[in-house]
């Protein structure tokens, strides 16, 4: 009996020792903050915004000229091409969107990843989902992030 006993002591402390060797790090983020404190990221979006504000401005100043025009068929043609032109534009801007936010979600990707080796953490969440303990790590990627280059 006291040998099963020495046995089943010494399984619950080598499970209890790889439960512990197998145990997370788990850090977390607030990926909005860290967004919105990205350099790189925020010179992008007022860059887009001023491309959509451009793209308001066309409209007004095309419908100002629409307004000049008397002859139906002429308004027609004109709306024609203008609808033309401004699709054209319209998807420039938005390609030219998801460009720079691939570039903007692999680079917050790769800062994650570096902030999480350098740390030793297994995993980073969003704070979201992490209701106790873990390491807040955003303060680690803003800075990551508007270190390095693009």
């Amino acid at each position: 009996m006291k040998k099963i006993r020495v046995i089943l002591t010494g399984l619950l402390i080598m499970a209890a020792a790889n439960l512990t060797a197998n145990a997370t790090t788990i850090g977390y983020a607030d990926f909005q903050k860290v967004l919105s404190e990205y350099s790189f990221a925020r010179s992008t979006y007022k860059d887009l915004d001023n491309k959509l504000l451009e793209l308001q401005q066309y409209v007004i100043d095309k419908d100002k000229q629409f307004k000049t025009i008397e002859s139906p068929i002429q308004r027609k043609t004109f709306e024609d091409q203008i609808q033309k032109e401004f699709k054209v534009k319209e998807d420039r801007i938005y390609d030219l969107k998801d460009q720079k936010e691939k570039i903007i979600r692999d680079n917050v990707l790769a800062a994650s990843k570096a902030v999480a080796a350098a740390k030793k953490l297994d995993v980073i969440l969003d704070y979201g989902v992490v209701y106790a303990g873990g390491v807040d790590v955003t303060n680690d990627i803003i800075q990551y992030l508007n270190t390095q280059k693009k």
